[in-house]
């Protein structure tokens, strides 16, 4: 083939497929048979002979002869993913002709194995078909396309073969997968490239691809339905019908201008609810015009529908069906037909559109009507696929249609409305929801969501409230029915499941954040009829407010009244989301349908039906405030949902500003007998609103003393903490109850009523801990009595609990807190240099620090600070000092990595503790300058960072969160004191460049990210000093000599190059591009002589001299492209970040394979 490497012999090329045979089947085994493995099996060495096959230079004559030749179909499927790999890494130097055979191979294989039982090999080399038409899309001529695209339209109609068929139908399934943007695979390209494909393929391809498999799918049925068993057609259908949904699905984009210009009256309804409460999906089908032929003009719709049916009939005494694949993808398109809108309906005042959702209701009607039918079917056993598709196709045409034109469609074929309809569906859904009873998620469920959702789409205002968007009468009286069998089945779940205790049920015992989104939906229905719902909700609370005043009359030890409070707890809740929003953080306004339904003079504001309910809510809640009514029947559970309505409403109602009040929503109505200026006026600071404030304070302030706690848990947390601090029974807790013990203890401080007092108990619960430690630490003979167990099992107790007291830290409790660690401060080093050997002690005297640093820090005066550092200091300098963390290379093996894994954990601590200490530069809460005190707190994280440094090895940087830890504070550290990092000797100095380069080629993108940072920081701050004349980083960017004599590069020097060879040839993520490019251009900058150099080694090495020549012009569009200055300012940043994106996608391809 032109464009590949000479012809191979026969010989090496069978070689090469049984070496990815056997690492294939290696791996196979490997995964199958874990147990069983036999030593000569390798997976990595299997992986790595797989890996080269695609990073190998123009492996495609190889890969095609694995595909025809071998016998191992994961080896078929491994050649398939090499020609993708190379290819796209290759294509700007593979030839023309080289690019056609390629594609033709693959479609050709496609054909030819189109029978082959191995599918997923035929989808993989579909797919990779797909990838390389897309990457040379552009550079294709028409005529080149068409002969492409004629062969697998040959095989679509069906002229080879019902297994052609199938394989070409995936080949089109595989193309626009690949151009729709949300499923594309990655390229290395620019956005804009796939746009375009996007573009030209939904232009030029798109429609005529769901033509042709439209007609090869109507051509099937006729066998499908004559056939008494499965047949291939069957297979064939299905998958024409889910490339038809899959089609539908896409996002359409290029007739957005006669979108505009197309006005479809039926639809001026359809709304993107991108606020609204909706859960399930229902995406909107909206091509342009020149699709009307193919979707509505055809007779398609009218053709889908008669072949289910006619296989619905078929089938009809076998409830298997429904679930079959074909049936299942019929429906799916059914529906998603429902949803199709825009411009490809004429402009007739919606009579197409009209039509076609008529045909389509039609059909489905049947798979959920009678209501009470289908739902009893279901519960003895048949498939609910059916019933809940059909659920989901109301919601779709709900999102299309305004109300009133959802509501005429039924009223064609039946003699009520869909609203009525709808209704009745719901309410029986509800009624099986509530009597099956479960909590686990069963038909019920998702079709109350599904049916929530679709009445949320309807009864959710398109922009504000008019004419047009209100239900009609019928809609009304329906959303009235049922709103009150939702409140009929609310309340009897309620008193049905008041005494249940089970308290992990969702459903049943939901706090009020979980139920919102439900009862949200049920408000939208209950406003759409609120001149009845109000009414209702008013005398419901009535009757049962009065069933309790009688029951608590006869005595509450005779009659329990559990059941009547929970029903007023599920009340309050419904009542809560009908009359009032929850704002959201801003000031939620009276609800449209309230402000504009109701009709009452202010004169007789007391008659309008939202005040008398109010009012009764808040007459029912007075009453708490008798202590003998609280006693009777005043739970903490109808208290909780009292106080929860009372901040829901007032934050509506509630002596609103007069500005706010004159601001009436123009409805037709006069603004003096506006429901809105009546509501707010009644409950306003000049009417009764002083009045219902003075209640409601007087409520949350008897709520809030009624149920202080319990006085037996007070008593029983005092013994506790009594224990804690001065008996030695609790020190039998292991480690971790110590600590979390102690930190409950001091967290309970901020529950005092002053800091002085919170202060004061902080002291005394952990002045004998700390008191214990400065007494041990002191005594002459600490040493020998240290590593006696008792000892050394009270010091670990009582540091887990200065450890737990230390994380415990709130501002209020912090000058306790800082005077405890003061405290120990001498005696915490007397401890570390005699526990120097015990790792776990060591362990916990650094955790100890590093905690308390970091919750003081922020806080610390300049004398504390500097008190606080140069004990960080003298901790630092021990810990080195002794050479603890040091392993010796004569351990064994088990002993070695029980070393490394101690030594892991202290040098996270210590990072932890200096980037703590760095933090005071950043949030300071003192009242003076640190400096005042001679403190500088780079002097000292560097310093910290020059003794911690040789002791972190690559292999410890290997431990995940080390390496994370410490690549956070070094970017940190170099970021913010570039000109302190000079001064590391250069022992220290190496070290850092050497765990940089290590980070850099690091395999987690955040540690290479880190490292780029650090890189930028270094260069950039080189750069500027430079450039006013001062030395910057001086020799550290010259070349030394290293401990063996060897002249070494420079740091900027060798990162450049570094970086550029990374860039170039090694695999990294894209995420991480821009922030290279970052790190790039001061590197560049600084060092533009070797940038020079390195470009022209990169030139001289390409042997071809087109790519020679492209390479020349992509290094000098990327050192002076796009404007680019010799500045570090963000516009020139943004400036390089595009050239170094347009050089990568220019060269790397061609240079990874040199």
């Amino acid at each position: 083939m032109e464009g590949s490497t000479p012809t191979k012999d026969l010989s090496e090329l069978q070689s090469t497929m049984r070496a990815i045979e056997y690492a294939c089947s290696s791996i196979q085994t490997s995964i199958v048979i874990p147990a069983m493995l036999v030593m000569h099996i390798n997976p990595g060495a299997s992986e790595a002979v797989i890996l080269s096959l695609g990073q190998s230079s123009q492996p495609y004559e190889t890969c095609e002869f694995i595909l025809e030749n071998s016998q191992v179909a994961t080896a078929r499927f491994q050649a398939a993913a090499a020609i993708r790999e190379a290819a796209i890494r290759e294509w700007a130097f593979l030839s023309a002709n080289a690019k056609r055979n390629l594609i033709s191979f693959c479609l050709i294989y496609i054909m030819k194995r189109a029978s082959s039982p191995d599918f997923y090999v035929q989808a993989k080399v579909s797919s990779v078909t797909a990838q390389l038409m897309k990457r040379g899309w552009l550079e294709f001529m028409a005529g080149e396309m068409v002969v492409f695209f004629n062969q697998v339209n040959q095989a679509v109609v069906g002229s080879h073969g019902i297994d052609m068929q199938f394989a070409g139908i995936k080949v089109l399934e595989s193309l626009v997968s690949e151009f729709s943007p949300s499923t594309s695979s990655a390229m290395g390209l620019p956005r804009e490239f796939h746009e375009q494909c996007r573009r030209s393929f939904e232009k030029d391809y798109l429609k005529e691809f769901y033509r042709l498999t439209q007609e090869a799918a109507s051509r099937l049925t006729k066998k499908i339905i004559e056939s008494d068993s499965v047949v291939p057609e069957a297979k064939v259908c299905t998958a024409a019908l889910d490339l038809m949904l899959q089609i539908l699905n896409w996002d359409f984009r290029s007739n957005t201008s006669d979108t505009k210009k197309n006005v479809n009256v039926f639809s001026a309804g359809v709304r993107q609810d991108g606020d609204s409460l909706k859960r399930s999906e229902c995406h909107l089908v909206q091509p342009g015009s020149d699709w009307r032929d193919v979707l509505i003009l055809s007779g398609h719709v009218g053709w889908l529908l008669s072949f289910y049916a006619a296989l619905r009939l078929k089938f009809s005494c076998e409830g298997y069906w429904l679930d079959c694949p074909i049936a299942v993808s019929a429906r799916k398109l059914v529906v998603q037909f429902c949803s199709l809108t825009g411009p490809v309906f004429l402009s007739d005042y919606g009579k197409i559109h009209e039509q076609h959702l008529l045909q389509l209701l039609s059909g489905i009607m049947g798979w959920v009507d009678p209501p009470d039918a289908v739902s009893k079917t279901i519960e003895n056993g048949k498939s609910d696929s059916e019933f809940l598709d059909g659920c989901r196709a109301l919601l779709a045409i709900a999102s299309v249609t305004t109300p009133h034109d959802f509501d005429s469609l039924l009223k064609s074929m039946r003699p009520i409305g869909t609203l009525t309809f709808l209704s009745m569906l719901m309410s029986e859904v509800i009624k099986v929801l509530m009597t099956s009873n479960t909590e686990e998620e069963t038909w019920s469920w998702e079709a109350r969501d599904v049916l929530l959702d679709t009445w949320t789409a309807i009864l959710t205002p398109i922009n504000t409230i008019n004419v047009n968007a209100l239900l009609p009468s019928e809609g009304i009286k329906a959303a009235a029915n049922l709103f009150s069998f939702i409140v009929e089945c609310e309340l009897r779940l309620a008193s049905a499941t008041a005494f249940n205790d089970e308290g992990d049920s969702d459903y049943l015992h939901a706090s009020v954040s979980a139920m919102d989104e439900r009862l949200s939906c049920y408000a939208l229905i209950a406003r759409a009829s609120i001149d009845v719902t109000i009414p209702l909700l008013t005398r419901v609370f009535s009757e049962r407010v009065a069933r309790l005043n009688q029951q608590s009359r006869k005595g509450r030890g005779i009659i329990d009244l559990t059941e009547t409070l929970e029903e007023l707890y599920s009340l309050l809740l419904i009542i809560g989301h009908v009359i009032a929003d929850e704002g959201e953080g801003e000031l939620p306004l009276v609800p449209n349908t309230i402000q504009t339904q109701f009709v009452v003079d202010v004169v007789e504001a007391d008659k309008h039906p939202v005040i008398l309910l109010s009012s009764s809510i808040i007459k029912f809640a007075e009453q708490c405030l008798s202590p003998e009514m609280r006693a009777s029947f005043f739970s903490p559970r109808l208290l909780e949902s009292i106080i929860w309505f009372l901040a829901r409403w007032s934050r509506t109602y509630l002596m609103s500003s007069d500005g706010i009040g004159e601001k009436i929503l123009d409805s037709g109505h006069h603004h003096e007998n506006s429901s809105k200026k009546t509501l707010l006026c009644f409950f306003g600071e000049h009417s009764q609103g002083k009045l219902v404030l003075d209640i409601i304070v007087r409520i949350a302030f008897i709520t809030l003393t009624s149920y202080p706690g319990e006085k037996d848990l007070q008593n029983s947390w005092h013994e506790l903490a009594t224990s804690f601090s001065t008996e030695k029974t609790l020190i039998l807790l292991d480690t971790a109850h110590q600590r979390s013990l102690a930190q409950t203890l001091v967290r309970s401080a901020s529950g005092m009523r002053n800091s002085d007092m919170s202060n004061q108990y902080v002291r005394n619960l952990m002045g004998p801990i700390a008191t214990y430690i400065v007494e041990i630490s002191s005594k002459s003979n600490v040493r020998s009595i240290a590593q006696q167990p008792d000892i050394l099992l009270t010091v670990s107790c009582m540091l887990e609990r200065l450890r737990g007291a230390a994380s415990a830290s709130e501002p209020r409790t912090q000058k306790a807190i800082y005077e405890l660690g003061f405290s120990v401060m001498n005696p915490i080093l007397v401890l570390l240099e005699v526990y120097k050997h015990e790792s776990a002690v060591v362990y916990l005297l650094l955790k100890f620090v590093v905690d308390w640093v970091d919750g003081q820090i922020t806080y610390l005066e300049a004398q504390e600070t500097a008190a606080v550092v140069d004990f960080c200091m003298r901790l630092l300098q021990l810990y080195s000092s002794h050479n603890i963390g040091k392993i010796s290379l004569s351990l064994s093996s088990s002993l070695l990595s029980e070393a490394k894994t101690d030594k892991y954990k202290d040098l996270r601590a210590l990072l932890q503790l200096l980037s703590n200490l760095c933090s005071k530069d950043m949030i300071d809460f003192s009242s003076d300058s640190i400096e005042a005190q001679g403190t500088n707190i780079s002097q000292v994280v560097y310093f910290g960072l020059h003794m911690v440094t040789p002791l972190i090895s690559m292999e410890l940087l290997k431990y995940p969160k080390l390496c994370h830890d410490y690549f956070s504070l070094l970017s940190h550290i170099l970021e913010v004191y570039p000109e302190t990092f000079a001064q590391l000797n250069s022992e220290a100095f190496s070290h850092i460049l050497g765990t940089l380069d290590f980070g850099l080629h690091h395999q987690d993108a955040d540690v290479v990210s880190k490292c780029l940072r650090a890189l930028q920081a270094l260069a950039s701050y080189h750069y500027k000093e430079t450039s006013n004349g001062n030395i910057g980083l001086g020799a550290h960017t010259l070349g030394l000599k290293d401990s063996t004599g060897n002249v070494q590069e420079g740091l900027l020097s060798r990162f450049l190059r570094s970086l550029l060879q990374l860039l170039l040839f090694e695999d990294y993520s894209l995420d991480i591009v821009s922030v290279a490019a970052d790190a790039l251009l001061p590197l560049i900058l600084c060092e533009q002589g070797l940038f020079q150099i390195l470009g022209n080694e990169l030139i001289e090495r390409q042997p071809n001299p087109t790519l020679k020549c492209r390479l020349a012009n992509a290094l000098h569009k990327l050192a002076s492209g796009n404007q680019l200055s010799s500045s570090l300012d963000r516009i020139n940043y943004q400036r390089f970040r595009k050239n170094l994106n347009s050089f990568l996608v220019e060269v790397r391809g061609f240079l990874r394979t040199m």
